[in-house]
């Protein structure tokens, strides 16, 4: 709904006619419902393990098949910015369940599907809106088959609302229109820098401590990504210069 009111709200003379796709729009369902079956049976690392692992590969095999060829300090970044992210959640890390590590790997496939999808957008809030509006018949019916085994609370609705309302519907939009600015690679790279700036906002909203693990895959992470975003550039100057 809120997605609704936005685009209805914007000036649409100069904006792109858009409306998503039937094929994001159940990349985006696949994900959501893959992702919240998966945590019933696993842990909050062990699922953030699987999740992005399978978001990178996608991505990056995608990329390559499509004609991409990465540059060895891509290759390195990524490498660089992954180990950083598996330190990061190595204590909450447990051997998955078949069920739950299958599940969060087509979660993992289907995010990455969709987040290709949108490096094409003209118009990510008129994109997002269609998407999510396709897979309302699909969530309602999901709702109503599960209606004898929810349990509702108002705290639970509220939250629910704001999760949905902003941080996906507005979030969503917000890496659509981000996305026509980055390569496959970077976007794909990009996402490991969630779960550390999930942990910074822990120590500022919640005064968590800054721990040596914390220091060190956030610079692991954060080395990685700029290697991604600026080693490609950085060489070619170098290999530029004029041999004296």
């Amino acid at each position: 709904m809120l997605l609704v009111i936005l685009s209805l709200t914007r000036n649409k003379s100069s904006e792109v006619s858009a409306k998503g796709s039937w094929l994001a729009s159940f990349m985006l369902f696949l994900y959501a419902i893959s992702f919240s079956y998966a945590y019933l049976t696993l842990e909050t690392g062990t699922g953030a393990l699987i999740l992005f692992g399978s978001v990178q590969i996608t991505m990056i095999l995608i990329s390559i098949y499509s004609g991409s060829r990465l540059h060895i300090t891509e290759w390195i970044g990524i490498v660089i910015a992954f180990i950083g992210f598996v330190y990061l959640i190595l204590p909450d890390v447990s051997t998955p369940s078949l069920t739950g590590f299958l599940l969060m790997t087509v979660s993992g496939i289907a995010w990455g599907g969709y987040t290709l999808k949108g490096r094409s957008s003209k118009n990510p809030l008129s994109d997002t809106t269609y998407n999510f509006i396709r897979i309302m018949p699909f969530a309602l019916i999901l709702v109503i088959s599960t209606l004898n085994s929810a349990n509702y609370s108002f705290h639970g609705v509220i939250l629910a609302t704001l999760s949905g309302g902003i941080a996906s519907g507005i979030g969503y939009t917000v890496w659509y229109s981000a996305l026509s600015y980055l390569t496959s690679t970077q976007a794909a790279v990009f996402q490991l820098l969630v779960p550390a700036i999930a942990a910074l906002g822990g120590v500022i909203f919640v005064s968590e401590p800054i721990t040596l693990r914390l220091f060190i895959s956030g610079t692991l992470i954060l080395g990685g990504v700029l290697m991604v975003i600026l080693g490609k550039k950085y060489l070619s100057k170098i290999d530029r210069k004029p041999k004296i």
